[in-house]
């Protein structure tokens, strides 16, 4: 699944709060956002792309999500955040090459074929991941150890990369053939940033194998690199990229041109990124997974990372003078069905620690939202999602307004470009109010009704956009016929 992922380590924030954030490009699946109750009793899952039974252990903590509102495809959760707050989204599908995949092919699901075969279970993948993960940890450390235990017993059928993260520490996992897998932890000044590609680009195996402070792994994966042969450093350093991920033409129209838009906004001074001496071009093949970014980030930066589409450069599809318009795979695209940015806020109280930002039904052009993740449910405009198109429904309510835009850029830009900074702002003052409500001794509950309120101006806005900026496309409609006709 295409995917984009941003994640921001409490130093290179505003706020000195962690921030992982991730585009879940799924494909035009309708997506509602839930908050499941904790469990106490042991459970069962079966997985449906792969029909492998999972036993799930006790005491499952309360934890949000944002399934598909179809499950014939299985739940796939995308992200969310725990009642111990912490976050994960799951998952950046990733790539990989013949040499790693040969040594260590994925695990398949095997349909039976005549009398004499037996149905042959696949492993785990991103579709079960959140689920399977996300309700049983209490640090992100924890996640990435947990996963790593699932992805050594059960394996998976396909190359991921996820984020955990908690009040401290955020951790970058990326699986390795059918079941190995890296981990990091990403340094608390810098910024990530991870299109559909292998990302690290430097590990510590004397650390993983020792005081595990930033780097874990599966406990023979630097035999697996020794036996065949996967380094391809010419120095001392070990970069998983070079040996586990690819470099292929492909790489350079669909992945890297993400990473150089990225790099090129978090530090527009520290490199050349344009220009015959640039020090990174959208085909780059050594774009840092890193960077101290030049100034504090916002969750407003990170939004507008993961809706742009290469503005103010030769490559915007929408730019009828850009020299190479369109050549380059965007970061927002139509089939993005959440953009889920997961906050935790260490320096408040522990009730309010866990923000969801999202946005929902094509990322280019939607208003992003937060809700306080400390609820037993979510207002029906987000968690009542059906397939029925409708704008009871934020998904798709979010996803006509992004294709009216697009479909009229020029006219409607400036209708949506208001209607994103209106619910930002506002929904910025709701959560300030009642960040104060709890500091000042209110009872959690009342979280309850701050998203409520936090929806209904977003349902507002919602409507208000939707109708400037279907009346400006009826107006432009190619049988319109300015004789009295008004």
């Amino acid at each position: 699944m295409p995917c984009t992922t941003i994640l921001v380590g409490k130093k290179a924030t505003h706020d000195g709060s962690t921030i992982i954030a991730r585009n879940d490009d799924g494909g035009f699946e309708a997506k509602k956002i839930l908050s499941h109750p904790a469990k106490t009793e042991a459970s069962t899952y079966k997985t449906v792309i792969s029909h492998l039974t999972v036993e799930l252990p006790e005491n499952a903590l309360r934890y949000t999500d944002c399934p598909n509102v179809s499950q014939t495809q299985g739940v796939w959760p995308a992200c969310g955040i725990n009642e111990a707050n912490v976050a994960m989204t799951a998952t950046e599908t990733i790539t990989s090459n013949p040499r790693v995949i040969g040594a260590d092919p994925y695990v398949r699901y095997q349909a039976k074929k005549g009398r004499n075969t037996k149905e042959v279970p696949g492993g785990i993948g991103e579709e079960d991941l959140v689920t399977l993960v996300l309700p049983y940890i209490r640090s992100a450390r924890e996640g990435v150890l947990r996963t790593g235990a699932l992805l050594e017993k059960y394996g998976t059928y396909e190359a991921n990369g996820m984020a955990f993260a908690d009040a401290d520490e955020i951790w970058w996992m990326e699986t390795i053939g059918g079941h190995h897998w890296i981990a990091k932890r990403v340094p608390e000044d810098r910024v990530v940033i991870m299109p559909n590609q292998f990302g690290l680009d430097h590990f510590d195996f004397d650390d993983a194998y020792g005081k595990q402070e930033a780097n874990l792994c599966s406990a023979d994966l630097k035999e697996f690199v020794t036996k065949y042969h996967l380094a391809l450093d010419t120095g001392t350093d070990f970069n998983p990229r070079l040996a586990f991920g690819s470099r292929s033409d492909a790489d350079h129209i669909y992945n890297t041109p993400r990473a150089w838009f990225m790099g090129r906004y978090l530090q527009p001074r520290s490199y050349q990124w344009d220009g015959e001496n640039a020090d990174f071009t959208p085909e780059s093949n050594d774009i840092p997974w890193s960077f101290v970014p030049e100034r504090k980030i916002t969750i407003s930066d990170v939004r507008y990372l993961l809706g742009s589409y290469y503005q103010g450069t030769p490559y915007d599809p929408y730019d009828k003078q850009a020299a190479h318009r369109g050549k380059y795979r965007t970061i927002a695209v139509p089939n993005s069905d959440v953009c889920g940015i997961m906050q935790i806020r260490g320096y408040l109280p522990a009730a309010i620690q866990g923000v969801e930002w999202l946005s929902l039904g094509g990322s280019g052009f939607t208003a992003c939202f937060p809700v306080y993740a400390n609820v037993s449910e979510f207002p029906k405009y987000i968690s009542k999602t059906t397939d029925t198109v409708s704008t009871e429904s934020m998904y798709w309510h979010s996803r006509i307004i992004a294709a009216l835009t697009d479909a009229h850029m020029g006219n409607a830009l400036l209708f949506d470009e208001r209607y994103i900074h209106a619910v930002m702002n506002q929904a910025q003052q709701f959560l300030y109010e009642y960040d104060a409500k709890i500091q000042a001794g209110a009872d959690v509950k009342i979280l309850k009704e701050a998203n409520n309120k936090i929806m209904n101006m977003v349902k507002t806005e919602s409507d208000k956009a939707l109708a400037q900026i279907l009346r400006n496309a009826s107006e432009h409609m190619k049988i319109r016929y300015h004789r009295g006709d008004n």
